[in-house]
């Protein structure tokens, strides 16, 4: 598949890992400072969150509240979505030593990325975030996520890749290879039409257009 990845601008926090487009802007999640940036498509933050989470590594919106991925402890977070601070805590399906990393809201549901078992969980948070649905992640660091109508991309940081996946049986659609020079994949998430990503290392954020 032919794209063009574009640098849009450099991360105005330490480390992100954690990555939702919004109207109001990009949301991080920053895994060194733990802190919830609201930074606009231009590269300004606009808003920073103190948040419980530990080496965070997922975040997604779902319009009243911020979910997060604690990737150390490991749990998920339901924040305040105007100030950071926890609402309620819940443990990680599939974790072992380490959570989760990318997260999607989709119809009332959490969609969580876990790379302990390699695994995608679509979860239920009006009953304590159990598991609905699984399917096998495209590999055994799977991070950000993003729909697309009825398909789910899911970045995988070592194949340095975006599948498009079948999610109700994780079968592998499309793929799109992010491959050097550009900036290594991590949390990802989609924005009129592009794919917009951020790597946790150099703290770029880039844009891939279609």
């Amino acid at each position: 598949m032919a794209v063009q990845i574009e640098k849009m601008f450099d991360y105005p926090g330490a480390q992100p890992n954690g990555m939702q487009a919004t109207e109001e802007g990009l949301w991080f999640l920053d895994q060194v400072s733990n802190h919830v940036l609201l930074v606009s498509y231009e590269g300004e933050a606009l808003k920073t969150y103190d948040t419980d989470s530990v080496h965070g590594s997922g975040i997604t919106d779902n319009g009243t509240e911020l979910w997060l991925a604690s990737t150390f402890g490991p749990t998920i977070i339901k924040a305040n979505r105007t100030n950071g601070s926890t609402i309620a805590t819940y443990p990680t399906a599939g974790a072992k030593k380490t959570g989760a990393h990318g997260l999607e809201w989709r119809d009332g549901k959490l969609w969580m990325a876990v790379p302990p078992s390699a695994t995608i969980y679509q979860l239920d948070p009006d009953n304590d975030l159990a598991v609905l649905h699984s399917i096998p992640a495209p590999g055994e660091r799977p991070h950000g996520l993003a729909w697309e109508g009825d398909d789910l991309w899911c970045v995988e940081t070592s194949h340095r890749a975006i599948y498009r996946l079948n999610p109700k049986d994780g079968s592998t659609i499309d793929k799109i290879e992010i491959l050097e020079p550009y900036p290594e994949p991590h949390g990802m998430t989609r924005w009129d039409g592009c794919f917009w990503y951020c790597d946790a290392t150099s703290g770029a954020v880039c844009r891939v257009s279609l």
